[in-house]
C-alpha cells in the first residue's frame, strides 16, 4: 500500500478543518461587525426599544380647578373619566360580526347600535376615540376583553352641577379638558394646573414590579366668582319669562354691587346647557342670536334714552344746567331735513331737567346736549368709559362705537344726547351706572372674588362726576318710578327706586327700523345709597317695544327677589320723593 493514500487523506482533512475554521472566523467577523453595529448605530434605538418593554410612562392628569359663587356654592368641576379608543381594523380582522361587537358596547357607551358599529367598522382606520365613560364603565368595557378595544386612557370630564345657570360667562371645555369658551377658557392656565408622569418598571409578563413619580402633577387653582348662585337662578328664570312672553332675539341681565362694582348675577337668553351641546351653540337659531353669546359685553346696541342720564350728569357738572333749570319744548325740532319728536305728540311745554329725565323728552335731551356743547359732550361720553372696554375679566369684550367729535355731523347734537348714533355695551351701561349710583367713581366691573383662594384686589376706580351732582341725578332718576314717569309700572311699594327707561329703534340697511327696537332699564334701589343695580336689555321684543313696558317690569321682578335675600330694608314711610318736574303748558 502506497503511503502517498493516507498522506492524501490527512491533506483533505487539514483543507476541510482549515476551511471550516475560516468560515467560523468568518461568521465571528460578521458576528463581532454586527454587534459594532448595533452597539455604535442602533444602541440608542435598541435601548428605547427595550425600555419601551420594560419601563412604561403614564400621565398624571392634573385635575381642573372648580368654579364657584360667591358662598362656594359649585358652579364647574371636574370628575374622573376614562377615554375608550378603538381599532377598527383590528376589530373587523377578528370578528366576523362586528354587530355583536356594537351590541355590547353600545349600552356601555350610551350610543346607539348603528352608531356604535359605524365607528368600530370605519375603513382604513387604525385609531378611533369612541366616548369618554366614569371608570366604572371602563372597568366593565375592559371586562368584555374585546380585542381592537385599547385599555382606558385616564381622564376627566367636565360637569355643570346648575345646568344653564350662567352658561355664557362661565363657558365650557373641550374633550381635552381644554377651555373653550367663557371663563373656563380665559382663565384656562390657572384653572388647567400642571399634569405629571408616572413612570413604571414591568416584568417580563408585563407586570409593574415598581412606579415612581417622574414629574409631579400640580392641581389646578379654584375660581370664585362674585356671583350669587341664588340670584343668579331668578334673574334667570325672570330672562326666560321675558323670552317667552315677547319671543325676542335675545335679553341679558346684569346685576351688580354698586359700591363695589362687583357682578352678584349675569344671565342671557336664550340659554345654553353645557352639560348637553346637541346642537351648535354657535349659530343663531329662529331669529335668535347664538346661544353662546354672552350679550352683555360682546352685544352693542344704540342705548337710547338710558343715555340721557349721561348728557344730563355731565351738564350739571359744567354746571350749564341744575335740576330745576327749565326748557321750552317745542312739538318737534327740525335739522338738516329730519324731524325729531318725542315718543308721545304733545305741543308747547315747559319741562326742568328732572321733567325731562322723568318723561325721557328726546326734544328736552337734545337742548341740554346743545347746552353743554358739542365738544364737552364728546368728552363726557369717554369721561364715562364708552368708546372702550370697561376691562370686565370676560371673554370677547366689544367696546362698541363712539364716534369722535371731529367726526359729528350737523345732525349729531340732535340725535346723540338721547342716545342713537353711538352704540355701546351693556357692561358699559352698567359701569357708568354704578359711577352714578355710587358717588361719582367709575370702576372696572368685577367678576372674580378669588383665584385659588387668594382675594383679587379692587380696583382703585377713578372720580368722574362730584358726589353731589351723582346724588342729584339719583333723586331726579326717582321720578321714572314715580306717577307719571315711564316706568311708573315699575315701582315696589315701599322702596326708594331710581332708573331710567330707554327705546332704541334699530339701524336696519343704513336706515332707523320702524319695527325693531332694543327695550331696556336700568335702575337701583335703594336710590339714596344704592346696594344694588340692575340692567335688562331685551334685543328685537315682539308685540310691545317700549323699555317701561318690556325690560322695567323684569327690573321690578329681580329688585322684588333681592331686596329681602339681601337685607336691603324699605324705606322710611314715606320714602324720598324725587325733584318735582310738573309739566307746564307755555306758549310760543
Amino acid at each position: 500500500m502506497s503511503t502517498s493514500t493516507p498522506r492524501r487523506t490527512v491533506d483533505i482533512i487539514d483543507r476541510r478543518v482549515g476551511l471550516l475554521f475560516g468560515v467560523f472566523l468568518l461568521l465571528l467577523l460578521v458576528a463581532v461587525a454586527r454587534a459594532g453595529y448595533l452597539g455604535l448605530f442602533r444602541g440608542s434605538a435598541l435601548r428605547q426599544a427595550a425600555n419601551a418593554q420594560q419601563i412604561q410612562t403614564a400621565p398624571i392628569p392634573a385635575p381642573r380647578g372648580e368654579i364657584t359663587d360667591r358662598n362656594d356654592v359649585v358652579l364647574a368641576l371636574s370628575q374622573p373619566a376614562d377615554v375608550i379608543n378603538a381599532d377598527p381594523i383590528l376589530i373587523t380582522r377578528t370578528y366576523k360580526h362586528p354587530q355583536t361587537v356594537a351590541d355590547r358596547l353600545a349600552p356601555l357607551l350610551r350610543m346607539t347600535r348603528s352608531s356604535t358599529l359605524n365607528d368600530l367598522t370605519k375603513p382604513n382606520t387604525g385609531y378611533i376615540t369612541l366616548a369618554t365613560v366614569s371608570p366604572r364603565i371602563a372597568t366593565e368595557i375592559t371586562a368584555l376583553n374585546i380585542n381592537g378595544i385599547s385599555p382606558p386612557v385616564p381622564t376627566e370630564r367636565r360637569v355643570y352641577p346648575r345646568g344653564t345657570e350662567a352658561a355664557q360667562v362661565i363657558g365650557w371645555t373641550g374633550t381635552n379638558s381644554h377651555g373653550l369658551l367663557g371663563l373656563e377658557d380665559v382663565f384656562n392656565q390657572q384653572l388647567a394646573g400642571v399634569s405629571g408622569t408616572r413612570r413604571s418598571v414591568l416584568d417580563a409578563q408585563g407586570k409593574p414590579i415598581s412606579v415612581t413619580t417622574a414629574k409631579a402633577m400640580v392641581p389646578g387653582k379654584n375660581l370664585a366668582l362674585t356671583i350669587s348662585a341664588p340670584l343668579q337662578s331668578e334673574v334667570e328664570q325672570v330672562l326666560a319669562g321675558v323670552g317667552a312672553q315677547y319671543q325676542p332675539a335675545g335679553a341679558t341681565a346684569i346685576v351688580t354691587d354698586p359700591q363695589t362694582d362687583q357682578i352678584l348675577a349675569l344671565a342671557n337668553w336664550p340659554a345654553v346647557n353645557p352639560n348637553a351641546l346637541r346642537s351648535d351653540p354657535f349659530k343663531p337659531v329662529g331669529g335668535q342670536v347664538p346661544a353662546a353669546e354672552d350679550q352683555a359685553v360682546d352685544m352693542s346696541y344704540e342705548p337710547g334714552s338710558t343715555f340721557k342720564a349721561i348728557t344730563v350728569a355731565g351738564a350739571l357738572q359744567d354746571g350749564v344746567v341744575t335740576p330745576s333749570t327749565m326748557f321750552n319744548i317745542p312739538p318737534y325740532l327740525e335739522a338738516y331735513g329730519h324731524k325729531i319728536s318725542d315718543a308721545e305728540v304733545h305741543g308747547y311745554e315747559t319741562l326742568s331737567v328732572a321733567g325731562i329725565l322723568k318723561v325721557s323728552s328726546n326734544i328736552g335731551a337734545v337742548l341740554i346736549g346743545h347746552k353743554l356743547g358739542a365738544s364737552r359732550f364728546g368728552y363726557w361720553v369717554n369721561r364715562f368709559g364708552f368708546g372702550k372696554p370697561t376691562g370686565v375679566a370676560l371673554q370677547g369684550e366689544a367696546q362698541g362705537i363712539v364716534p369722535p367729535v371731529n367726526k359729528y355731523s350737523g345732525l349729531s347734537m340732535y340725535n346723540l344726547p338721547f342716545g342713537q348714533g353711538q352704540s355701546v355695551t351693556s357692561m358699559q351701561m352698567v359701569q357708568a351706572y354704578d359711577a352714578i349710583a355710587n358717588g361719582g367713581v367709575l370702576r372696572t366691573p368685577q367678576i372674580i372674588d378669588s383665584i385659588g383662594g387668594r382675594k383679587v384686589s379692587e380696583p382703585k376706580g377713578k372720580r368722574i362726576v362730584s358726589a353731589r351732582v351723582a346724588s342729584e341725578l339719583r333723586n331726579m332718576l326717582r321720578g321714572v318710578l314715580a306717577d307719571g314717569g315711564t316706568a311708573s309700572g315699575a315701582a315696589i311699594p315701599g322702596y326708594d327706586l331710581a332708573g331710567k327707561t330707554g327705546t332704541a329703534s334699530v339701524v336696519v340697511n343704513g336706515k332707523y327700523s320702524g319695527s325693531d327696537y332694543i327695550a331696556s332699564f336700568i335702575g337701583m334701589v335703594p336710590a339714596s345709597h344704592p346696594k344694588l343695580v340692575v340692567a335688562v336689555v331685551v334685543n328685537y321684543p315682539k308685540g310691545v317695544i317700549y323699555g317701561g313696558s318690556v325690560a322695567a317690569p323684569a327690573f321690578q321682578k329681580i329688585v322684588g327677589w333681592a331686596v329681602p335675600h339681601f337685607g336691603i330694608d324699605p324705606c322710611p314711610s314715606p320714602c324720598p320723593r324725587s325733584a318735582t318736574n310738573p309739566a307746564v303748558p307755555s306758549h310760543p
